[in-house]
């Protein structure tokens, strides 16, 4: 009896041992970001770290060229942006935004080979005006960008079309049966980590500037109204795609003993309120008043133009590129040029 109790002891010994043998310390990556006893912790598999560094690599630098002492207004039509940049600088910026945006269809892509000068390709008109966004951004949002800066390649990674944009009608269809309700709540999406939530946060908190905090700051009641269970979700909605988009846990921005509390909180909690602002004011000031240029295949399903997220620079970084700046070499980008 008392062999068979051992060799039964011994026998799940053994499977236990064998079961536990792939828990391996070195697949999770753990870093403290505060206070200990706080659960201030950023915790990643290492395996997608890895991956995730690997698909935040810089491109191949585009060398330096000697300046013709010409600006570009002068020596080329119908420049309506960067006109005050050497002509020698702008082909070289205009190398540097193919390889970025459209490695494979070339100049072509946006220009009429027969008339460089033409605006008769949309893509020529919104790649205009997105190089204004860049340099808006890397001008009037440093409080976001941080010096780091932004380039078109921080979006496209060598695509014309960039990975993450979001439309407004995508993400709402109703379902008629039960458990499914037209304000997209109980549709997983991927974009808000599957949660049972409304999956399109994105329309009233950073295309309309709907207030995103729900927690109050006084006693119960809340005046003039509490935040209702349906704004609370759009809430949880928008922090599931920010921690998704970044790559973080919620400890990354908030504290957890108090997550309301900003002089607990941690400093990128500020840059993300900067962050979600300047998504806003892209969404409004440039996206949105391209609608006309664009043609009917590139709106959404409700006729509404592509517009950003956080995930659409991030893609899955804290910081995009892994904090690599590539604005010190194309500093025309950092500017608001004429």
């Amino acid at each position: 009896m008392k062999t068979t109790a051992l060799l039964s002891i011994a026998a799940l010994t053994i499977c236990l041992s064998l079961g536990l043998g792939g828990c391996k310390e070195d697949r999770l990556t753990v870093k403290q970001t505060g206070f200990r006893g706080l659960g201030m912790v950023q915790i990643n598999e290492t395996a997608a770290l890895d991956a995730i560094a690997e698909r935040n690599q810089l491109p191949d630098p585009i060398d330096p060229v000697e300046k013709s002492g010409t600006p570009s207004s002068k020596e080329y039509q119908n420049v309506k942006v960067l006109g005050d940049l050497d002509s020698n600088e702008l082909m070289r910026l205009m190398t540097a935004i193919t390889q970025w945006v459209a490695p494979e269809q070339g100049c072509n892509y946006c220009h009429n080979p027969e008339n460089l000068a033409s605006d008769e390709l949309y893509t020529k008109v919104v790649a205009r005006r997105m190089i204004q966004m860049t340099q808006h951004i890397n001008a009037d949002w440093t409080k976001h960008v941080d010096g780091v800066g932004v380039t078109c390649y921080t979006c496209h990674r060598g695509h014309p079309v960039p990975a993450n944009l979001w439309f407004s009608n995508s993400v709402a269809e109703a379902h008629g049966f039960f458990g499914y309700s037209p304000d997209a709540k109980n549709h997983p999406g991927s974009f808000i980590g599957l949660a049972s939530l409304q999956n399109d946060p994105f329309t009233k908190l950073l295309d309309y500037s709907q207030e995103i905090r729900v927690i109050g700051n006084t006693a119960l009641p809340q005046k003039p109204e509490r935040p209702s269970i349906k704004q609370t979700e759009l809430t949880y909605g928008l922090m599931m795609h920010i921690s998704k988009a970044l790559g973080v846990n919620c400890t990354f921005c908030h504290n957890s003993r108090s997550f309301f509390a900003w002089d607990q909180s941690t400093p990128q909690r500020a840059t993300a309120w900067y962050g979600i602002r300047m998504v806003r004011d892209l969404n409004h000031n440039f996206l949105e008043p391209l609608k006309a240029s664009f043609p009917p295949e590139r709106l959404g399903a409700g006729g509404d133009v592509p517009k950003i997220n956080c995930a659409t620079c991030h893609q899955g970084e804290s910081k995009p590129l892994n904090g690599a700046s590539m604005i010190k070499d194309f500093p025309e980008l950092a500017v608001v040029g004429k």
